[in-house]
């Protein structure tokens, strides 16, 4: 391997591993980030190690994993019998504690707003609580999937490269 292809090698890992930090940090796109270092490396290297076909395939593993992160909480709402209010708190938390409180508050939001609207809209304490564990569940199952995806993509990119 010649320089060139180090440098990008490189250039490419740092933003997958900046991708993985999305898995922790909300506001970074985790698995949009790892395609892009690996998008770049393929188009520095004329497609040799990285297929087209390839590049496909991740696009829609990172199109699977952005679905699953985003629907997560509400998902896993729904699962535990939060109704239309749950799920709608759950996404309105959501939206607010990014706002608010950054990591801290894209955890606890959907969680509060899945209560607290539940609770306004007639479920009692205990109904309302299991609607916003299940917001907590599913952000916590998107996160592992999403982490498993990432990790996947670089394996798979390791793989092929060398």
């Amino acid at each position: 391997m010649d320089a060139y292809h180090i440098t990008i090698l490189i250039i490419a890992l740092l933003i997958m591993l900046g991708g993985l930090a999305g898995v922790v940090l909300p506001i970074i796109p985790s698995t949009p980030l790892i395609l892009a270092g690996i998008v770049i490396y393929a188009v520095c290297d004329g497609f040799e190690s990285i297929s087209r076909l390839l590049l496909v395939t991740l696009g829609v593993l990172t199109i699977v994993s952005v679905v699953i992160d985003y629907f997560g909480g509400v998902i896993g709402a729904k699962k535990f019998g939060a109704t239309k209010w749950g799920i709608i708190g759950s996404i309105l938390g959501c939206i607010g504690g990014f706002i608010t409180g950054g990591i801290v508050g894209i955890i606890i939001g959907p969680f509060l707003g899945a209560v607290l609207l539940e609770l306004v809209f007639g479920k009692d304490l205990r109904g309302a609580f299991k609607s916003g564990v299940g917001t907590l569940v599913g952000f916590i199952g998107g996160a592992v999937a999403k982490l498993a995806i990432g990790v996947i993509m670089i394996g798979v990119f390791l793989w092929k490269v060398f």
